[in-house]
Parts: C-alpha cells; structure tokens; sequence
C-alpha cells in the first residue's frame, strides 16, 4: 500500500508527457503525503487535487463527527463497491509519479524503500477522483497484488498503466479499465535507503484539515 510517492517533475512537463493542458497549478511538495495536494490529468488537464477521499467517522463516546481520513488507495476489487463505484464509473484520471515507497524493516526501525520504473523518469499510475466538500477535489490510488520483486516487503503496489493504456483507463467503458487492474509484470528499480519511515514530512502546503494515518478501502 502506497503512503508516500515522488513527484519531482514540473507541471509542464507532466502536461507535455501526457498531452494535456495546465494552467496556474499551485505549488506542491516533490514528496506526497496523504491529505496533502498531488498533481493528476483528469479531462485532458493536469490538476492539483488533495490524496485522500475524506472518510468522516463519529466518535465512540459521544457520536459526533471527527476530522475527515483520507483514504489514499482503494484495492481493485472495492472499485465497484458504493464508496468507490461512481467515481471508478466516471470519473478515472491519471496519477504522474517518480517513484513511490513503502516501509521495510522491524517495527520502530522502519526505513523506506523506494520502486521506479527503469528508463522513466515519470509514469502513469491509475487513479479516481471526486469533488468533495470538504477538501475540494480529490484523488486516490488503485491498487493491485504486489509483484514478485515486492513480495518481502507488501502484497499491494499501485496499478502501473502503460503508456498505450492511459486513454483506456481514462476514457474506456468500466470493464475495458478494469481489465487494466492487475499484477506488473516488468523489472522495477528497488532502492533500499536508511531514510527512517516516519520523520517530520517536508514543507507542504497545507491541506484543508491536518492530514491523520492514511486509510485503504
């Protein structure tokens, strides 16, 4: 599961990547967190919109609601479950990374762990979005079964598009983009650093609500 990507590409050259427009984007951090904003080509655009569906959830000892979750990822096979399913029917969009991370390593000694594509500096990654009220527009990843050379670390990584597949997965009929949503089959780049996991985030802009531990649906 995917908590922390890269995007370390300006929005020109994501627009020009995937021949879309881009007007005034605001600034984002090269680094993303989830409830803070990323860049996504939606509608032939690139846009900035927030990581994280808000989830609102109610207190236990008195029922009344807490801060909106942002939930980040949504596995493959909740895409046509009622949280997911209007945006997976309409609303499909494209997520730009560099390389994304997930933890490795014991319990309070994690570090990250970086995968890339060989050869490309930017790729597609599948996503949905949805306007919503409490954080304007928003996106979040699709996930599949991790790969083989994930295995000793998760069992989910980001559905990776193909180049010939990013009009398919945007504009395709439901079934055609799903077919899409399965296990990568090519070589990645594995970095394995001595980051520590969880260290202060990088200066953000700042997002709606402070952004709490990321949620999958």
């Amino acid at each position: 599961m995917c908590n922390l990507y890269r995007m370390t590409a300006p929005a020109d050259a994501v627009a020009g990547l995937f021949r879309a427009t881009t007007g005034a984007v605001p600034n984002f951090a090269a680094e993303i967190y989830p409830g803070y904003p990323g860049l996504v080509v939606s509608d032939g655009a690139v846009r900035a919109m927030n990581w994280g569906f808000p989830l609102v959830l109610k207190s236990k000892k008195t029922g009344a609601p807490l801060k909106p979750k942002p939930v980040n990822n949504t596995r493959e096979d909740k895409l046509h479950t009622g949280f997911w399913i209007d945006s997976f029917r309409k609303r499909r969009c494209l997520i730009p990374v560099t390389a994304w991370a997930e933890a490795e390593g014991a319990k309070g000694a994690m570090t990250r762990t970086w995968y890339s594509l060989p050869d490309h500096d930017l790729f597609a990654v599948a996503g949905v979005w949805r306007p919503t009220a409490e954080w304007g527009d928003a996106y979040s990843m699709v996930m599949v079964d991790g790969c083989e050379q994930m295995a000793d670390v998760h069992d989910r990584m980001p559905t990776i598009l193909a180049r010939e597949n990013w009009e398919r997965w945007t504009n395709g009929e439901p079934d055609e983009a799903f077919a899409l949503c399965r296990v990568y089959d090519a070589p990645l780049v594995v970095d394995r650093t001595d980051e520590p996991w969880f260290k202060r985030a990088s200066p953000q802009p700042a997002p709606r609500t402070p952004p709490p531990s990321a949620t999958l649906l």
